[in-house]
């Protein structure tokens, strides 16, 4: 598929692996405007595929050629070596006045959101910094993969600011509320293993090289499964999300039936049938 050319990031496609790069190291991959522009682009592109943007039941193609799902999964990594994203531009924030303070905020509250929304998963493979907005844009991900060296944190309070980027509301959901506010109210940097047993991050790797082969080979096991099926729980777990039991459980029944409408479904439960590996035509 065809993401276009950028200028802070980096776009590299293999075996159906998008890896998506910030890459302002120069800056510790901090979000400028222009990162979110870019990011915002990227995600454009990502939501149309399955053919039907946002709505894969329905997508046309073939997820065994170069059709509907070209891609089957994103990586979400930075340059560099030292920092996933460390944070919001400071510099460029230091001119903002309030109202584009809220554009900003506001602009990168609509990636994350389109993020969320892509249809395959995105793990953030976080080597370094990943701080205020950095670790926000690491929250928007499926899951997160860190190195060693990753480190956490929710600095904004150090400089007189509240997240903005969806920290208020994100982090709170992966580690709990009492861990988020004490995380957000300090400031405080945690490390990987911290972040592991908090339960924001997934799995932890001595390098940058292992972090992200583990990342490639995870998308490549979500790759043997229904395209739509991957898609369709993806869909159902974000809209569920923060919901009362009964409506969460009215969204599963609705996504589980329109599973039943796509072509992946037919094949699955007769290859099951007949005891054979399904080949899943991904609509």
């Amino acid at each position: 598929m065809d993401f276009g050319s950028f200028e802070t990031l980096a776009i590299e496609t293999s075996g159906g692996v998008a890896t998506v790069t910030v890459n302002r190291p120069e800056a510790l991959n901090a979000l400028s405007g222009k990162v979110v522009e870019e990011l915002a682009r990227v995600c454009e592109v990502l939501n149309q595929l399955g053919g039907t943007g946002t709505k894969p039941a329905t997508g046309t193609g073939s997820a065994g050629d170069d059709g509907a799902w070209p891609v089957r999964g994103v990586i979400l990594t930075g340059a560099g070596g030292k920092a996933f994203v460390a944070g919001a531009d400071i510099r460029e924030m230091t001119s903002m006045n309030a109202e584009q303070a809220e554009f900003y905020a506001r602009s990168m509250h609509a990636v994350t959101l389109a993020l969320e929304a892509v249809p395959v998963p995105v793990i953030a493979c976080v080597d370094g910094f990943a701080l205020g907005g950095g670790c926000e844009l690491a929250l928007a991900a499926d899951f997160i993969y860190a190195s060693e060296r990753a480190q956490f944190g929710q600095p904004e309070v150090n400089l007189g600011l509240v997240p903005g980027f969806g920290g208020s509301v994100r982090l709170q959901r992966r580690v709990g509320l009492g861990m988020a506010r004490e995380l957000i109210y300090t400031a405080r940097r945690i490390d990987a293993h911290e972040a592991h047993r908090l339960g924001l991050v997934n799995r932890v790797f001595p390098t940058r090289e292992e972090l992200l082969a583990a990342a490639a080979a995870t998308i490549r096991e979500i790759a043997t499964k229904a395209p739509t099926a991957v898609a369709l729980s993806k869909r159902s777990i974000n809209q569920a999300t923060g919901r009362p039991t009964a409506e969460g459980l009215d969204i599963e029944a609705r996504t589980f039936r329109a599973a039943f409408g796509t072509q992946d479904m037919k094949e699955g439960t007769a290859a099951f049938v007949e005891k054979r590996t399904a080949n899943f035509p991904g609509r």
